[in-house]
């Protein structure tokens, strides 16, 4: 009843805006007509059309270099052409390991041998299907091992701390990881750099099996059987092939030797279901795992090292595959050389219908609904590209390989990319740059949840509200004026685009509804989605409408929507987040050392003590946060200028042509051109991938992890490369107007 009185009060203010008539970035005039447009383009959306293309291109297995591959990026092909759009595949040769020989044994105290396999079902009409990819990781390195087995919780590094506390090393041994909490390839890098010579990852039910609800195909969360396939490329030091980084993969490329590629693993991982990971887990002895720690098996779970032992043997065929990456154009008839772009992946681990499909049929139904604006005369003013990735799922391949053969074209012409990949029922999920912040609430505002009746806006604003832990938390929800972009880490597409070369970014989607464990299986197929994610199909258009709205509006604007304003709001939050980093840091080095003190001097008083004794944390020093907070400072003059002279440009009917391109190309200020430390490729100062965190995002990456890692004069010197490139970009938009 709660979320219902929120999502109505919350809803007024959206009824007040959705009959306004204005659009940033737009005259009265031309915001008259874009509206026509929108509704003209809203129309042509069809649910059963998304539901009949999910079904279609989820029909057969087509991961990366498979038949089937080839098969879906020609039927993608072939329907932009349909659409009236110019169309062509544009190939890459990338390499990629698929599993020759998969072994894993419990070889003591007693013998197991696991299945290593996903069984058809009934219930899931292309579950038993030929050429699924079996259960592994790409990326894993060959391997034949044998070694004690060691339980690490979720591999992290906080994990491998508590294991040292209870006395407990890793090094020449085989460990188990739950999935969950980072990405998966931090799991084996971490266990790596801790002496381990293999790693098993499985899926414990208590985080997405029987612990979170009725299993497949019952219900909709991962059944014993069920493993999630995945890549362990080690993407937070670059994204894409391994072999060609910074250029593009095509077929005469200068490559990189597979021994000298960064990316590829050094040890053996093998990703298993928890039927196959609870006799591993079972014979594991030792001391018992935290409380914390324990799963959702119907065992106690131990730690470990003891008499367990574990066999694994691992073998992977590295062939050179073709990738087909699809791109469809509509040219512009005033700006064609300004190009707006728009993405999702095709390829699949297995069938793929959530993972990528949903999100690939919304996006092909958006490119329909184009070609159906072109039929009555319709033309954008700048030119529209969409792009069907290929190879997202191993590492990114076919966006990051387009991007690093067209980096300079793109750094030149791309006014904005937005990507989507997996879609579902829920709620809107968005990231990207900050200063597209107000253009997002202007289109989410006005784009109606299909299962509440309220927009997206409103759906998304109740539901921070009913998760908000505080008051505090609630009133800076209701306070806000606008929504919040989240900022970007990697995982999907964008992230070549944004951290490589500095492109305005938008990344969106639709879940939270749709919980489930079928992800990377053979059972994300179509009989799935239709019964657990989407039935309607509903959520499909309402991506549609919102990405779609996006690729229009900034096609058609008169004056590009960016309002940097927020961007340094954003970073100015940044700042003081790793200012107090580093005092909360000081004040707990001291607490602790004087705890170890205390503790050392009564550990040497008693004979019968063994333990070591602690050794004190380096005390932190004062860094000088000056410049970093200078350039913010100037950062908002510049702002706030280039937005006073951008209003006054619309008033003149907007078609400045210069003002246009400072401000698509002003995010590249944000780049240095020495790139992170130990890490060049990502060149963007404010966001990247963590390096222990991969998927999620590390702000201000360069200060903030040289803090976390204790390495002081890199962190000074990261202020001071971080408060050059904010200068840059206050300097390079106080130019405007």
């Amino acid at each position: 009843m709660k979320k219902i009185i929120t999502i109505s009060l919350i809803a007024m203010a959206t009824v007040a805006q959705a009959q306004q008539k204005s659009i940033t970035g737009f005259t009265e005039a031309s915001a008259a007509k874009e509206l026509q447009t929108e509704q003209a383009f809203d129309a042509s959306l069809s649910a059963p059309r998304i539901g009949e293309t999910l079904k279609e291109l989820s029909a057969y297995p087509h991961n990366l270099g498979s038949p089937g591959s080839k098969a879906v990026a020609e039927k993608i092909l072939q329907k932009y052409k349909s659409y009236g759009l110019d169309a062509h595949i544009e190939t890459y040769t990338v390499l990629y390991p698929t599993p020759k020989t998969r072994v894993l044994e419990l070889a003591a105290p007693t013998k197991y041998t696991a299945l290593l396999k996903e069984p058809a079902l009934a219930q899931d009409a292309t579950s038993g299907q030929a050429n699924q990819l079996p259960t592994y990781n790409a990326w894993s390195a060959d391997g034949d091992v044998t070694g004690q087995l060691v339980f690490v919780n979720y591999g992290l590094p906080d994990d491998y701390e508590a294991l040292a506390k209870l006395g407990i090393d890793v090094k020449g041994k085989i460990v188990i990881a739950k999935y969950g909490r980072s990405w998966r390839g931090i799991k084996p890098k971490v266990a790596y750099e801790h002496g381990a010579i293999g790693c098993i990852i499985y899926s414990d039910p208590k985080d997405d099996g029987y612990s979170a609800g009725d299993v497949y195909p019952k219900g909709a969360y991962k059944n014993e059987y069920g493993v999630q396939r995945g890549s362990v490329m080690d993407m937070v030091i670059y994204p894409g092939d391994p072999l060609t980084p910074g250029i593009g993969a095509t077929k005469d490329a200068k490559r990189l030797d597979r021994k000298d590629a960064v990316t590829i693993l050094k040890i053996p991982v093998l990703p298993i279901s928890y039927h196959d990971a609870q006799p591993l887990l079972a014979a594991l002895d030792g001391t018992v795992a935290p409380r914390d720690w324990q799963g959702g098996l119907p065992i106690t779970y131990h730690v470990g090292p003891g008499k367990a032992m574990v066999h694994l043997k691992l073998e992977f065929n590295w062939d050179m595959v073709p990738a087909y990456d699809v791109i469809a154009k509509i040219k512009g008839t005033k700006w064609p050389d300004e190009w707006v772009m728009r993405g999702n992946h095709h390829d699949a681990w297995v069938n793929g219908a959530a993972d990528p499909l949903s999100g690939q049929s919304a996006m092909l139904d958006e490119a329909n609904a184009l070609g159906d604006l072109l039929k009555t005369g319709w033309k954008p003013k700048r030119s529209i590209v969409y792009c069907s990735w290929d190879g997202e799922e191993p590492g990114l391949l076919g966006s990051t390989e387009f991007v690093e053969g067209h980096d300079k074209e793109l750094q030149e012409k791309a006014v904005i990319y937005i990507n989507s990949d997996g879609n579902g029922r829920g709620f809107l999920g968005a990231g990207g740059s900050q200063a597209l912040e107000p253009f997002m609430d202007e289109i989410t505002q006005n784009v109606i949840d299909p299962q509440t009746n309220v927009s997206v806006f409103d759906r998304k604003k109740a539901h921070e509200l009913v998760g908000a832990s505080s008051a505090k938390d609630k009133k800076e929800i209701l306070d806000r004026k606008g929504g919040k972009l989240e900022s970007l880490g990697s995982g999907s597409d964008y992230s070549s685009f944004l951290q490589h070369l500095g492109i305005p970014t938008l990344d969106l989607g639709f879940g939270g509804e749709d919980g489930g464990g079928e992800y990377h299986s053979i059972y994300d197929s179509f009989d799935d989605y239709r019964r657990f994610k989407d039935s309607s199909f509903k959520y499909g258009v309402a991506l549609s409408q919102t990405a779609g709205h996006a690729v229009l509006r900034m096609a058609d604007a008169d004056l590009l929507p960016f309002d940097f304003r927020n961007l340094q709001t954003t970073i100015d939050k940044y700042v003081k987040e790793v200012t107090e980093l580093v005092d909360k840091m000081r004040e707990n080095t001291a607490m602790d050392n004087q705890l170890i003190k205390a503790n050392s001097f009564a550990i040497a008083a008693d004979p019968t003590k063994h333990e070591q004794l602690p050794v004190a944390k380096d005390t932190v020093p004062k860094l000088d946060f000056s410049a970093l907070k200078i350039a913010v400072d100037s950062l908002k003059k510049s702002a706030d200028k280039l937005a006073a002279n951008w209003a006054a440009a619309l008033q003149t009917n907007g078609n400045n042509d210069k003002l246009n391109k400072l401000l698509y190309h002003a995010e590249q200020q944000l780049l240095s051109a020495e790139g992170l430390p130990r890490r060049p490729w990502y060149r963007h100062t404010i966001y990247a991938p963590g390096f222990y965190t991969g998927y999620g995002v590390k702000t201000l990456p360069g200060i903030r992890e040289a803090i976390e890692q204790r390495n002081w004069k890199e962190a000074q010197d990261q202020i001071g490369v971080t408060a050059k490139s904010i200068s840059n970009l206050a300097g390079y938009l106080s130019t405007g107007g």
